[in-house]
């Protein structure tokens, strides 16, 4: 077996962050005490759900603005950063972010240098469009040492072209921050999984990409959420167990990161990025305007 080019010890972090902040300090404390767990455990790739710490239910604008903070400056990614530098690891983390008098549903990236970069989340999902701006950066893909680094935020999963673009501009991992509710039933199969797994799945598999989904737990307000964290590989199966629907869990996974950039060769005649016909489907669906994309 060949050495691997990038080898990584992924880590999901499943737990159940409280909205209301007065639980601001302990959902932050949490996430800490998780992700040193995880980097304990041999992590370098940490992934905790969206909105981490501060809970996800808000009762109205105002109380999202008093959830929030600037990024990169607040105080949770401070403490964050301070994590990631001191374990020598990558951090994923969801916040609530203000900038000036608007909010975003957000993602950051840190590293053991510090703050990578960041993704705001494009595709709102029922009241968070009361509170939340959609975000309209794109979607970036962050290189590091240990390889291409993507971010989604939950919702986004639905939309088929949020990994694609991620995949065509070379992410070899997808790191994908959930907060996956209680939607009318069925709401798991006989195999208790979600259709938020399969979901992930399916991305993973025809886009031939790693992804580590982390999710919630837990109820608040008038919220109950689903769990079933998972890291897929880049054939879509899951590496290792999916999580429960119903206890702070975190998976591991050891994998080689570069590997997904050969993954797509499947043989000698098809390679899923080459066999795609944007000369049928391109300018309908935008894909060939996309600035990021190869042309």
């Amino acid at each position: 077996m060949s050495e691997a080019a990038s080898p990584a010890r992924v880590a999901v972090i499943q737990f159940d962050p409280q909205v209301g902040t007065a639980n601001h300090a302990n959902n932050l404390r949490q996430t800490l005490t998780l992700a040193t767990e995880a980097a304990n455990g041999g992590a370098n790739l940490i992934v905790l759900p969206e909105l981490s710490n501060c809970g996800y239910f808000f009762t109205s604008r105002q109380d999202a603005f008093d959830h929030a903070e600037a990024v990169p400056e607040g105080a949770s990614v401070k403490a964050w950063m301070d994590f990631a530098s001191r374990y020598q690891v990558y951090l994923v983390a969801g916040l609530s972010e203000i900038d000036g008098t608007q909010l975003f549903n957000t993602a950051v990236l840190l590293g053991p240098d510090g703050f990578i970069g960041k993704y705001r989340k494009a595709h709102l999902w029922n009241r968070e469009k009361l509170w939340f701006t959609p975000g309209n950066t794109g979607f970036p893909v962050f290189e590091t040492p240990i390889g291409r680094i993507g971010l989604l935020i939950c919702w986004d999963i639905w939309f088929p072209e949020v990994p694609r673009i991620l995949s065509q501009q070379g992410a070899d991992i997808i790191c994908s921050l959930n907060n996956w509710v209680w939607t009318p039933p069925p709401l798991f199969d006989e195999a208790g999984k979600c259709m938020a797994s399969y979901l992930t799945m399916t991305a993973a598999h025809v886009n031939n990409v790693f992804i580590a989904a982390s999710s919630r737990i837990g109820e608040e307000r008038d919220a109950r959420y689903l769990g079933c964290s998972l890291i897929a590989g880049t054939n879509g199966w899951p590496i290792g167990a999916i999580a429960s629907a119903n206890r702070q869990e975190i998976l591991f996974a050891d994998i080689d990161i570069t590997s997904a950039r050969s993954a797509p060769i499947w043989n000698s005649l098809n390679d899923l990025q080459r066999d795609r016909r944007c000369d049928l489907y391109g300018q309908m669906l935008g894909y060939a305007q996309h600035p990021a994309l190869p042309r």
